[in-house]
């Protein structure tokens, strides 16, 4: 196994490798991380098409690896039965919700708030009560313009490893992957969706930008609900 560089440049990666090269170079950092850190590997699990990915990748790796799922109150139904689903299937995914009060259609007022409370917040609290020290993503750099300039393995929390295997993946390479290995994946993708998110707050959009459609008509269109910027190993309160 040849060691992976941190200070390789992600823009040359993402048309210089294959796709198989890139499979490889996926199972590889998953590999390398899981014998760094051990059970304090754990997968953050979207239920998008990327996060399945890397969740059946990292079960190659090793298969007690753990996960968890982030699910918020305007989850689509075909979310929520997937993620049920999910879970029937891998036991060792456990599921985080922030509960509290907030005010009505907090999603179209305060939009930033909204997602600190429902995803930032229930992200902390996974990352503590799992005792993780490498969390793993499906983020890719290819996705939208917010996306560009991660890295493979970041280190944004003192102490926690952020390993984002699927950086460098094409999303025609994604959905590739999801067929060749028979995946299934969330029912919303079926019907035009490219990216998932909450109901209120994901669209179906054409364009190249996979993120379009999320948050429209807001300060965050296209943008991130916080969980890739933001802090995560500080006090939460749920």
């Amino acid at each position: 196994m040849t060691p992976i560089l941190a200070e390789e440049d992600v823009a040359s990666l993402v048309t210089g490798l294959n796709f198989a090269q890139k499979v490889d170079r996926s199972l590889t950092l998953i590999e390398q991380a899981y014998k760094e850190h051990g059970d304090g590997l754990v997968v953050a699990n979207s239920l998008g098409k990327d996060s399945v990915v890397v969740w059946h990748l990292a079960k190659q790796v090793g298969p007690d690896i753990r996960g968890f799922i982030v699910t918020t109150r305007y989850k689509p139904e075909e979310t929520v039965r997937f993620m049920h689903e999910e879970v029937a299937r891998y036991p060792e995914l456990r599921i985080f919700k922030n509960d509290e009060e907030i005010p009505d259609r907090l999603f179209s007022t305060d939009p930033d708030r909204c997602c600190d409370i429902l995803k930032v917040q229930p992200t902390r609290k996974a990352i503590e009560e799992m005792g993780v020290t490498c969390w793993v993503t499906g983020l890719r750099c290819t996705e939208g313009r917010t996306r560009t300039d991660f890295k493979e393995r970041e280190m944004r929390d003192e102490g926690l490893l952020k390993l984002n295997p699927i950086l460098i993946w094409q999303e025609r390479e994604v959905w590739q992957y999801l067929a060749l290995n028979q995946v299934k994946v969330n029912p919303l993708y079926a019907e035009g969706y490219r990216s998932l998110g909450c109901a209120p707050c994901t669209k179906i959009t054409a364009g190249h930008d996979e993120r379009a459609g999320r948050w429209i008509g807001t300060s965050k269109c296209g943008g991130e609900c916080g969980i890739h910027t933001r802090p995560l190993k500080i006090d939460y309160q749920i």
